[in-house]
């Protein structure tokens, strides 16, 4: 029998269609109508716009066999729709087949993650998170390109330690910070020790500073409301003797 099949292609879309399971055409935005036998034709329509894809709490053993979670996003977009569909039974609705194709985009990027992690002691992971960050982005596009698809943009979100091992590296920078205060606080215990040494011998050798290290002395007496006192020689106190 004939039917009249109608199809919607909306805006940042393509649609491809397919006569006797081969396909014909693609089709841009706009509305269309074909006759025919009903099972032998078919439109599949494909997004022309990039997808976010976030993926959470992929666990992994680091280089020392410390289990670890992490989480990445990957932005995606639908290069060649043409081949893109080939590599996919169309007997599934094309959300079924979208969903299928970014399960095997995310197990390729999880392999490359988890190589990297793999090859890193947990000590070293927020140190080289740079590292585990830049991904090869040539060798997993080649991968994913028979499929039609492109990757804009992977970014790794976060690593998350068990809490145990959360509490030892916070223990761990605790000590380190308090080591470096330590330092800062023994060196300027030294210098100002150095300070006064310097100027220990500067008053020993100066007469000078000797001088009016002996007015201000007198000053503050009197201040306190003594204004009676004795002093020897004036001469004999600022003497190098």
């Amino acid at each position: 029998m004939i039917f009249k099949k109608s199809y919607q292609i909306k805006p940042n879309t393509t649609g491809y269609l397919f006569r006797d399971h081969r396909f014909g055409k693609q089709l841009p935005a706009g509305n269309y109508t074909f006759w025919g036998p009903k099972k032998r034709i078919e439109v599949f329509i494909l997004p022309e716009t990039s997808k976010l894809l976030t993926i959470t709490n992929q666990e992994v053993l680091s280089k020392d066999n410390i289990a670890l979670r992490f989480s990445f996003n990957v932005l995606y977009r639908i290069e060649d729709g043409k081949r893109f569909l080939s590599k996919f039974s169309l007997d599934n609705p094309v959300e079924s087949i979208i969903y299928e194709a970014e399960q095997r985009l995310l197990n390729v990027i999880q392999v490359h993650i988890r190589n990297k992690i793999a090859g890193m002691d947990s000590e070293e992971l927020n140190e080289k998170r740079g590292e585990i960050a830049d991904f090869n982005m040539q060798a997993i596009e080649q991968t994913v390109a028979e499929f039609g698809i492109t990757i804009e943009e992977i970014t790794l979100k976060d690593t998350t330690f068990p809490k145990a091992i959360q509490e030892l590296f916070a223990k761990h920078l605790e000590a380190k910070i308090r080591a470096k205060a330590d330092l800062e606080n023994a060196r300027t215990a030294v210098a100002t020790a150095r300070a006064l040494k310097n100027a220990a011998a500067l008053l020993k050798e100066d007469g000078n500073i000797k001088f009016f290290q002996l007015l201000e002395t007198i000053n503050k007496i009197a201040e306190k409301g003594k204004h009676t006192f004795m002093i020897g020689d004036i001469d004999k106190l600022t003497s190098k003797e």
